[in-house]
């Protein structure tokens, strides 16, 4: 048994079989065989040797003849490894004496000579190490066959272990079949952890290099809560993760009767609770687990679903479905948030202006440096709004130009639809996310000029802490609970105050139950937060009082480490409401 420690990104405790996604791309079906099979099954681990032989010495052939003997040796040395008496010897005992199928012996024997290799520490032998798993994935084929399940025709449920999932990868996976996922590297606000938690899949990312470690078919338990991924778990531990998801269960089956009823303190004080998403079919997402708008559409994921830029009338249908589930209550939509971390290759038009997904042309800037994108964008916002509550909201603004430049774009769009004699709406309320420390420090001035604040915590704690949240190096120091950034959201907070500018918490921090007593108790009054999140902080504030949240606050402000607040943090949860802390 092998317990490896990343962060957590997406809640829940999954236990399953593993799909090691990248290597293999589908999964071993049995692990096991019964003790009369064992003879046959030898033999069709031999014969497929003798195929796999085959085929190795046609590309040695091959290769030699069109590009010259050097490469045909490439070929030769994976003849050699394939033929290794060694080796074949241990998987032969593995199925005989163990009663292993051949797959799982195979995948188990092939990955630790991987992993010896490289742990070797040397470059040439990390390379071998690579033409080991090169073999696998050969003879694993040959011996599914037509048995073979690919990640996109699952028929069992698997867990799913990759080196990476990109955002649209992750958006593909199929919840029926997924039990849930983990990578090796990744942060704690990337957006394929987003997307996790948007889609309820269980997930663990930057667990550091461990695929060499597990092989497909395994068991696996994956703990979403605290960040913990345990291979080939022992019989104990087993039943204590099965005990445990059960207990999540219960308490999930509990928060649902939470659907219906306010959000709204002890003492009466309501609390806005409002859903992230990222796709509009969450909106109905959203509605079951009783939120009450959608604080934040990140609409960019609009471009994860086709190789095309969207058109006026994509998003303008997208924009529509989301009102028709909230045709009574807010709607926000933010403009595009694009960086080349989530720029489909395909999208030439865009990704090659981007330079720096962190630093660079992103978000307000590159609808600003694109308008016919921007124009796109905001002509289907303002004609959807005809139906709704709808908000515009502008990403990363960090000076007073780009929000005049932006509401100016927007003018010029209305003058346009005007012009074409085509429904909208003018008198659309105009926001902007709060992110970096510069529009904290422009509050006031920014306050004077909009409509409302949504503080992004994400990007506000990665640009104050200088902590790049995709970074699994330095994910230790991405720290909500860091005393700058409560500073920073209380500056917030008392310059919008002062101008009677609402303001809502959008980030992670407003999907983590346990920084809603602080926040609640600094004056947010609003919050928008990944889906399933919504029926424990809606317990949380049930439970809670004002006095009791501001004495909270104000004790965590006193605070001078990220480690004493977030601690402190969680003992006043586990007081507040001890069934939400596992």
């Amino acid at each position: 048994m092998h317990v490896k420690h990343g962060i957590a990104v997406s809640p829940g405790v999954v236990t399953g079989e593993v799909l090691v996604l990248g290597t293999e791309d589908f999964r071993i079906p049995q692990r096991f065989v019964s003790i009369d099979a064992v003879e046959s099954e030898l033999g069709r681990f031999r014969n497929t040797l003798e195929t796999v032989w085959s085929e190795i010495k046609e590309n040695e052939r091959l290769a030699s003849d069109r590009l010259g003997d050097q490469f045909g040796a490439i070929f030769g040395a994976h003849l050699q490894m394939a033929r290794d008496p060694k080796l074949i010897a241990e998987i032969e005992q593995l199925i005989s004496e163990r009663s292993f199928s051949p797959e799982y012996a195979c995948s188990r024997v092939l990955r630790r000579f991987a992993g010896e290799l490289q742990n070797l520490g040397n470059q040439y032998h990390a390379e071998r190490a690579v033409d080991i798993f090169d073999l696998e994935k050969r003879i694993l084929r040959h011996l599914l066959g037509q048995r073979r399940e690919e990640l996109v025709h699952l028929t069992a449920p698997v867990i799913v272990l990759a080196h990476n999932l990109t955002p649209s990868e992750t958006a593909s996976l199929d919840r029926k079949f997924v039990l849930g996922f983990a990578t090796e590297v990744g942060g704690r606000t990337s957006h394929t952890a987003i997307l996790a938690g948007a889609l309820e899949i269980p997930a663990v990312v930057g667990l550091g290099h461990f695929l060499a470690d597990v092989s497909g078919g395994e068991m696996v338990i994956i703990d979403g809560n605290h960040g913990e991924v345990i291979l080939d778990p022992d019989e104990e531990t087993l039943a204590q993760y099965r005990e445990l998801e059960q207990q999540v269960h219960s308490v999930s089956e509990r928060l649902a009767s939470l659907k219906t009823l306010p959000a709204e303190t002890i003492d009466g004080t309501r609390i806005a609770l409002w859903g992230n998403i990222e796709f509009p079919e969450e909106a109905e997402v959203c509605q079951g687990h009783g939120a009450e708008g959608i604080g934040l559409y990140r609409t960019e994921f609009l471009y994860l679903e086709t190789n095309q830029i969207p058109s006026e009338e994509d998003h303008y249908q997208a924009y529509r479905k989301v009102i028709s589930a909230y045709p009574d209550h807010p709607v926000t939509i933010r403009t595009l948030d694009i960086g080349a971390d989530k720029v489909p290759e395909t999208h030439d038009e865009i990704g090659d202006d981007i330079v720096n997904p962190v630093l660079g042309l992103r978000s307000v800037r590159l609808s600003l440096h694109n308008l016919p994108l921007f124009k796109i964008q905001l002509r289907a916002i303002l004609r959807a709004a005809v139906d709704g509550d709808v908000r515009v909201m502008f990403p990363l603004v960090s000076n007073l130009l780009e929000l005049r430049q932006a509401r100016m774009i927007l003018s010029d769009v209305m003058d346009d639809l005007e012009e074409q004699q085509i429904p909208f709406r003018r008198d659309v309320p105009v926001g902007i996310m709060v992110e970096v420390p510069a529009a904290v420090m422009l509050a006031e001035e920014f306050a004077r000029e909009v409509d409302f604040f949504s503080i992004g915590t994400n990007d506000l704690i990665q640009y104050t802490l200088a902590v790049d949240r995709a970074d699994p190096s330095v994910a230790a120091l991405y720290r909500p609970g860091d005393p700058s950034i409560l500073r920073l959201i209380r500056a917030v907070i008392i310059a919008a105050a002062k101008y009677d500018v609402p303001v809502t918490v959008c980030g992670q921090m407003s999907s983590d139950p346990m920084f809603i007593p602080l926040l609640v108790g600094m004056g947010i009054r609003k919050f928008s937060s990944t889906p399933h999140a919504i029926p424990e902080l809606k317990e949380v504030i049930r439970n809670l009082t004002i006095e009791q949240a501001e004495q909270i606050a104000e004790h965590a402000e006193s605070l001078d480490l990220a480690r004493d607040v977030e601690n402190y943090l969680r003992g006043e949860l586990n007081r507040i409401c001890p069934d939400l802390v596992f």
